[in-house]
């Protein structure tokens, strides 16, 4: 008479946790990490007072009428422990932002005459000019998740990236070029590119563009990606 209780109430125990083979867990539960990638991602404006989404990437920083006697410059990039600090040391033509927990600096013009102070964190180039009247230089950040992409895309001057964390593989005609955290890339002006985020980890990167002022920073591409950079 004692077992129909322990009987009954096993088989409670049984129904409510529903016991599912070890072998079948995994296809069953969904990795947590998973996300719906980003693709088509270009770089946007985000307007004063507007709440920036966690992922993609946001222009941050621009400054126009920049005119180079050199056929080829460098993008300075140097960090500071205020936005004060920075400020007081900034060219008429440099970027200050706020960013990734830090303050930086970004100035443009040759490879050895880059300003003194803060430190010393990368110098991107050469950035290969195109002939104009003037040019502008718009600063990008991202932060995009492994397996996002960009949109396929050119830009009317030359493009420099700086990888704060994370991996990057930028695809062009000429093949797939990658860089880490901690790393440089460039491109040259009118390139077809395609970026993807590659490795396991949360890519966060600045992305520099000086283009011919009377151009758009960048545009759409008909140039079709290998897929080299999945390789």
């Amino acid at each position: 008479m004692l077992r129909t209780p322990f009987v009954a109430g096993l088989v409670l125990f049984l129904v409510a946790f529903h016991v599912v083979p070890i072998g079948n867990l995994w296809a069953q539960v969904p990795a947590a990490t998973s996300h719906e990638h980003l693709t088509e991602v270009a770089c946007v404006d985000v307007p004063p007072g507007e709440k920036r989404p966690e992922f993609g990437c946001f222009n941050v920083g621009t400054v126009t009428g920049l005119h180079f006697n050199q056929a080829s410059i460098y993008w300075h990039l140097r960090a500071f422990p205020s936005r004060t600090a920075a400020e007081a040391i900034k060219s008429a033509t440099g970027i200050v932002v706020e960013e990734d927990g830090r303050v930086w600096l970004s100035e443009f013009g040759a490879r050895d005459k880059g300003p003194r102070g803060g430190e010393s964190i990368a110098v991107v180039g050469p950035l290969q000019l195109p002939a104009a009247t003037s040019y502008a230089a718009v600063l990008s950040y991202a932060v995009m998740r492994p397996g996002d992409s960009s949109r396929v895309h050119t830009h009317p001057g030359p493009e420099g990236w700086y990888v704060l964390a994370g991996e990057q593989c930028l695809e062009t005609p000429s093949g797939a070029s990658r860089a880490r955290a901690g790393g440089t890339m460039t491109a040259r002006s009118n390139t077809p590119m395609e970026l993807n985020v590659t490795g396991n980890t949360l890519r966060r990167a600045f992305a520099l563009v000086i283009h011919d002022s009377a151009q758009q920073r960048g545009i759409p591409s008909d140039w079709k990606p290998s897929g080299a950079c999945s390789h």
